[in-house]
């Protein structure tokens, strides 16, 4: 059975350590992607605005790609909205409550995501808030995050990279299943909805196209990645992938991310499929 959708993460997965990519390379895959009817679907934490411009250069010459943004909270096609998962005022309450009792969130970052608008504290210092612009579009500083008047797909807590997965861990003790944490790399936990997570935004679009699982290709490096490379039998990790990620997945991508390895995976994959 031949592949219809593939599926990548982001951070640590397509992108190079830089937030670039080959754009004249990926150009041309996706041209044989298109002659194959084969969608490509940039799956990522980040916002669905900021893969918009991403992936800018190859917009503007005609080439399309569809959206799993914000961990899944958001799904679009290349120019179609198709679902959209919302934290409810109760839950982003619980989220913060907790955060301000948390003895050990006493210095981390707070980003709230919005479809329009990314929200961190006034007290952020310029620094902070210039690295947050990096992967948030539309950046806003507010003095009390539970007064913004727009709808939050996630909270995201930063704290050092190593103490991520101890953080996740005690989120999901906390919260069950009344909502999903998960860990996103550089130090973010991400805080979403019951059920949101890529797998489920990729099934989406899966609906939407009409597409088996065992004709959806994905690649991921991080935790927020899990549940979709554990879904899916052609599934990808990334040679540089947590330890824990490769102790999970099975199949490795052929190179990392700083060497395309993406791209040399689909390309291997298109060449022998020919």
């Amino acid at each position: 059975m031949g592949i219809k959708l593939i599926a990548s993460d982001m951070d640590g997965t397509f992108l190079r350590k830089d937030n670039m990519y080959n754009v004249e390379r990926f150009a041309k895959l996706l041209v044989e992607l298109n002659n194959r009817q084969i969608k490509f679907v940039a799956a990522s934490g980040r916002q669905i605005r900021n893969l918009q411009e991403l992936f800018q250069p190859v917009l503007d010459e005609g080439h399309q790609i569809d959206y799993v943004a914000s961990n899944g909270a958001v799904v679009s096609t290349f120019d179609q909205k198709l679902y959209s998962v919302h934290l409810t005022p109760d839950e982003l309450g619980k989220v913060i409550d907790w955060n301000a009792k948390n003895p050990e969130s006493a210095e981390n970052l707070i980003i709230m995501t919005g479809e329009e608008t990314t929200y961190i504290s006034n007290h952020a210092t310029p620094e902070v808030a210039a690295q947050v612009k990096l992967f948030y579009p539309n950046v806003k500083q507010v003095e009390k995050l539970l007064a913004v008047d727009e709808k939050i797909l996630e909270v995201t807590f930063v704290w050092p990279t190593d103490e991520v997965q101890h953080h996740v861990a005690k989120l999901r003790e906390v919260f069950g299943n009344e909502l999903h944490a998960t860990g996103s790399g550089f130090g973010s936990v991400d805080i979403l909805g019951h059920g949101v997570d890529k797998a489920t935004g990729i099934q989406v679009l899966q609906d939407y196209y009409d597409v088996l699982d065992d004709e959806v290709m994905v690649f991921g490096d991080n935790g927020n990645d899990l549940e979709m490379l554990q879904k899916y039998t052609n599934a990808y990790v990334m040679p540089n992938a947590s330890p824990f990620m490769l102790q999970s997945i099975n199949k490795k991508a052929l190179a990392d991310n700083r060497a395309d390895g993406v791209m040399n995976t689909i390309e291997d994959w298109l060449e022998k499929n020919g």
